[in-house]
Order: structure tokens, then sequence, then C-alpha cells
């Protein structure tokens, strides 16, 4: 893929639908989570028109505050897996990106006033509608040794998330995927939190 990448969605769609688009204005996926689900899942596509599966996201456990989403590809194959670290994402959030073998990367929030100030700054009445301007939280995707690898950084918009995502160190692209996956799922999550 082409980078920076951007990821997008729109806040005001009942349906939760994003799609990460590439440097040259190539779709890379579209995703649809599934509304009304007990246990997390989201498709990820290769298309708009949601013909090509390419990977499927599921919780491990009905909603719980340290669930284990596994990524598989359209063949059934795990490709790998996220998981929140509970009472450490309280303050900041973690997430652990592991690749069947144990952790392998982990995704932690740069500066965790920075959501906290975007979350209070939005439930103003009137001036809430300009929250997008204002605050950028930014994630940071680390290997076990500490070397960032990616950023996730929210992007100026109105009325839709924009996030830009840019590579910060080389990857296999066994990694890119389960790292791309892994944000995706973050940012869908940490949608829902504020």
């Amino acid at each position: 893929m082409n980078y920076p990448l951007q990821l997008s969605f729109e806040i005001l769609s009942v349906a939760r639908k994003l799609s990460v688009i590439d440097a040259a204005g190539n779709l890379g996926f579209f995703v649809k989570q599934k509304m009304f689900k007990l246990k997390e899942s989201v498709t990820v596509f290769a298309d708009v028109d949601q013909k090509l599966p390419l990977y499927e996201l599921k919780a491990d456990r009905v909603i719980d505050f340290s669930a284990n989403y596994n990524f598989t590809d359209a063949r059934g194959t795990h490709v790998g897996a996220v998981r929140r670290k509970g009472m450490k994402s309280l303050w900041r959030a973690r997430y652990d990106i592991t690749n069947g073998n144990g952790r392998a990367m982990t995704i932690q929030e740069a500066n965790p006033w920075a959501k906290v100030c975007d979350a209070l700054f939005c439930e103003i009445p009137i001036l809430g509608m300009f929250s997008g301007y204002v605050f950028h939280p930014e994630y940071l995707v680390a290997r076990e040794d500490g070397t960032p690898v990616m950023r996730l950084k929210k992007e100026p918009a109105f009325f839709q998330g924009k996030f830009s995502i840019e590579k910060l160190d080389a990857v296999s692209e066994e990694e890119e995927t389960r790292i791309l996956l892994s944000l995706i799922m973050m940012v869908l999550l940490e949608r829902q939190r504020g």
C-alpha cells in the first residue's frame, strides 16, 4: 500500500462503515460492522459493493472489557488478533497485537489528554459540532522493544471521522495486514468510547 493511508467513516451514519484509501486514491479496505450483535463482528471487504470479503474480525466473547478480537482471512485461516488491555486502557488506550505465538506489537495512545479534551468538547452544545477540528488523538504502533512502526492520527473533519496512517519503519506484509486490521478494530472500539 502507498502511505500515508486515509481511514474515514461518517459520524452520523447508523451503520458503521469505514474505508481505507491509500495515497494514490485506491481503496485498500472497506469495512462494515454488523449491528446489534452481542459479540462484535466486523467484515473487511476489498470493494464498496461488499462482494469480495477479505477478513473477518470477531470477538471471542460477549461484550467484555478485555475481549480478544481474532482475525481470519476469507478461507478461515487465522491471521492474528488484537486485545484491549482492560484496566490499562481506562486512562491511555492500549492494545496488544498478536500473531498467534504471543504478543508481537502494541498500540498505545500518545497523549491521553487529547482524547479526554476531544470527548468533553464534543459535549458542549453547538460548539461540540466543531470538535473534529480542535483535538486530534494520536496512536503509535510499536514493536516489543519500543520501536515505533506506524502512527494513526485523527485529522480535522466535519461530521466525519478521519484518520491518517503513517508508516514509520519497515514491516513485513503479514505484519502490515495484522497492524491495519488492529487499527481498524481499535478505531471502531474507541469511537464507542468517545
